[in-house]
């Protein structure tokens, strides 16, 4: 018997002005009642596929168990493949198009068990245009899962091995610096990288931190409220990477920093104090008296 899932862990680029989640939990709502929605977020960027599946990588591993419905789908109407992706055996299907979004999760979470083409036209609602999938595709097909229908039922196998993968940015090393991509600025403005903190553990707790034609020194935190004011931090995030910091400011803002910048980060010299100014030499002189005074 197939799996009946209770949970939708459901993330888009729709975000909240117009009615689009509204609409796709409805649809969820009418076709599984007894299946709860999380809303993992719907701000991604506009047609982001790059940020969609990093976010969806990033929360996959504390997801509750049952169907993730993932739509961010620049590609909507055309002839890009629309899946169901099966991980842990049957433990959750991974729902939403074959762009690279669902890729870097279903990696991190042990490689997908089995994978479908949603091309059964019973299990869709019928629409005027093509332009909606999130409604009248993804969003049947999470439904029909929740309520217990087999997933071979949704439409044809496919290998697995030929999802389209997602884009994940390595870091790489010149003249031994490790060249890094800022992956994700969060609303405080932290500047996560893709950097494994063993990657620069060579380098000490200060380590000078380059970028277009900046570069300041940054020191390794355990926690922002280690920092100083106005130093900046390298701390390593809730998910293991390091990312720029600021105590109680963005970086992101302050540094110029967004996703997809290139940060270089490198061994200093004999004195890391390089970002302290410094001291002023002060002359100590006999004060004189003005003239005529006693």
């Amino acid at each position: 018997m197939a799996a009946r899932y209770d949970t939708v862990s459901f993330l888009s680029d729709y975000g909240t002005a117009d009615e689009f989640v509204g609409v796709v939990k409805s649809v969820l709502r009418s076709l599984a009642p007894h299946a709860a929605v999380i809303d993992i977020t719907h701000e991604i960027p506009p047609h982001d596929v790059r940020a969609g599946g990093l976010c969806l990588a990033r929360a996959c591993q504390y997801l509750t168990a049952g169907v993730v419905l993932a739509v961010v789908d620049p590609g909507v109407g055309t002839a890009r493949r629309a899946l169901a992706v099966e991980v842990g055996g049957g433990e959750s299907v991974l729902v939403g198009p074959d762009n690279g979004l669902l890729a870097p999760a279903v990696a991190l979470v042990g490689g997908a068990t089995r994978a479908v083409l949603l091309t059964n036209p019973d299990l869709r609602l019928p629409a005027a245009g093509a332009t909606f999938d999130g409604r009248d595709l993804f969003a049947p097909a999470a439904a029909h899962l929740c309520n217990g229908i087999p997933l071979g039922d949704l439409g044809e196998d496919i290998d697995p091995a030929l999802l389209r993968p997602g884009v994940m940015p390595l870091t790489r090393v010149e003249g031994g610096a490790v060249v890094a991509e800022a992956l994700w600025v969060d609303r405080f403005g932290n500047v996560q990288l893709n950097v494994d903190p063993a990657e620069v553990a060579e380098f000490g707790p200060r380590i000078g931190v380059e970028w277009g034609e900046q570069s300041r020194t940054g020191t390794l935190a355990v926690a922002y409220g280690e920092l100083s004011a106005g130093e900046v931090g390298l701390v390593v995030d809730s998910y293991g990477l390091l990312s720029i910091a600021l105590d109680r400011r963005s970086a992101a803002e302050e540094l110029g920093l967004g996703p997809g910048s290139q940060v270089t980060l490198r061994a200093l010299a004999d004195d890391p104090l390089v970002d302290v100014a410094p001291p002023v030499p002060i002359t100590l002189r006999a004060r004189t008296s003005p003239s005529g005074a006693g």
